[in-house]
């Protein structure tokens, strides 16, 4: 009860304890076995003291503020464990034991993986199969560790994470190696997928809306018009000078609200915006159909139909990532990036200088008359603040 007592005072302490002893044995000896490990004599104990880094408490309070739940998966009783997560700020919501599992159901394994969060004396088997478990719950799992033991959680995991200074089979086994010495490194790496996740999505939501108007424009119109809406090789053009366009969208700033908790792929939202917002599209395109025809007799006129719709067309897909890059007012409660500023000014410009240069006449391009361009300013003005308005209050309410 003595020596029971002292090891769980240096456990409580946050000290790992090997117990140290010898036996005497009346002639020498090559081999040892199990049964040879017993009427030992104590001599003491060696302590062990691993304390948490120094950045982990502000490293876990980023991640829980951030939305990342965390779970201690360890090899060490659970008196040690509770002591160190009680220094780093773990709340301590339950305790599972790698025995207490073994023999579990899935099904029964699968509750108590999502309402406990310390799971101590664990195996490495134990700490894969839990792991798993999570995915299986639909949970995006990232495993951080450093030893032997880990390497098997540390493939099983959607992302592994280890340092320079861990095992070699841990380091071959992670998908992320951290290189500096600082815990903090993990926040910056959620706020930084999160962010490449957003402007992902950004780029998926204005080039499927924009693209599904313009090809239900495209089909409509060549049934009344005597002409082509547009030429092929304008069409070719336009998709790449878009493509140019979206070049710079990767640098885009994303809001602080967007980032603050883990986002999941919803082909489902891509569906909706190309059904919503493409008709929109649709709608303005028809618009400066009007406008040319009635305005302009662009029907006694194909290239100026065709320059008239393209100009439309293009500049209206390179902005319209202003109206659906975020939840707040564009330009006012948030602005795009520096890059995407210079890049839309850019591409405006060459689709300008276009119309004037040399290549107008192999792309098919004529002058468009000055009253014109003030309209077309009206149209996409209106087009960008009609799909600021539907994309905030009816694509938000799905």
């Amino acid at each position: 009860e003595k020596i029971k007592k002292i090891t769980e005072e240096l456990n409580e302490d946050g000290f790992r304890v090997i117990a140290v002893a010898y036996k005497d044995f009346e002639s020498p000896k090559d081999k040892f076995s199990s049964e040879d490990e017993s009427n030992l004599i104590l001599m003491g104990f060696a302590a062990f003291l691993d304390p948490p880094k120094e950045s982990a408490i502000k490293a876990i309070k980023q991640l829980y503020q951030n939305g990342v739940d965390i779970k201690i998966l360890t090899g060490d009783n659970e008196v040690i464990t509770k002591k160190i997560c009680n220094e780093v700020g773990i709340k301590t919501l339950g305790i599972v034991l790698g025995n207490d599992i073994e023999n579990l159901s899935d099904e029964k394994l699968s509750e108590i993986v999502e309402n406990n969060n310390i799971f101590a004396k664990l195996t490495p088997e134990h700490k894969q199969k839990i792991v798993e478990m999570l995915r299986e719950n639909r949970h995006v799992t990232g495993f951080l560790g450093d030893g032997i033991n880990d390497a098997l959680a540390l493939k099983a995991a959607d992302v592994g994470i280890s340092v320079h200074s861990a095992a070699d089979i841990a380091k071959e086994s992670a998908d992320i190696i951290l290189l500096e010495k600082n815990l903090l490194i993990l926040e910056k790496g959620v706020i930084e997928g999160r962010r490449v996740f957003g402007n992902i999505t950004k780029y998926l939501l204005a080039c499927g809306s924009s693209n599904f108007g313009n090809m239900i424009s495209l089909a409509t119109a060549s049934i009344f018009l005597p002409f082509l809406p547009m030429a092929p090789v304008q069409i070719i053009a336009k998709n790449l000078l878009y493509d140019i366009s979206q070049v710079s969208l990767f640098t885009d700033n994303v809001d602080k609200e967007y980032t603050r908790q883990p986002k999941k792929w919803d082909i489902e939202n891509i569906k909706k915006s190309m059904l919503v917002l493409g008709p929109i599209n649709v709608v303005f395109d028809y618009i400066t159909f009007a406008v040319l025809i009635f305005g302009f007799n662009a029907l006694e006129n194909e290239a100026l139909f065709q320059t008239g719709w393209f100009v439309k067309t293009l500049i209206a897909e390179i902005l319209v990532i202003h109206a659906i890059r975020t939840d707040k007012i564009p330009f006012i409660q948030s602005n795009a990036s520096v890059w995407i500023f210079l890049m839309n000014i850019f591409m405006i410009s060459l689709i300008v200088w276009l119309l004037f240069s040399n290549y107008a006449v192999h792309l098919g391009f004529v002058t468009l008359p000055a009253f014109y361009w003030l309209l077309l300013v009206l149209i996409l003005l209106f087009y960008l603040i009609t799909t600021k308005i539907i994309n905030k209050r009816f694509l938000n309410s799905f």
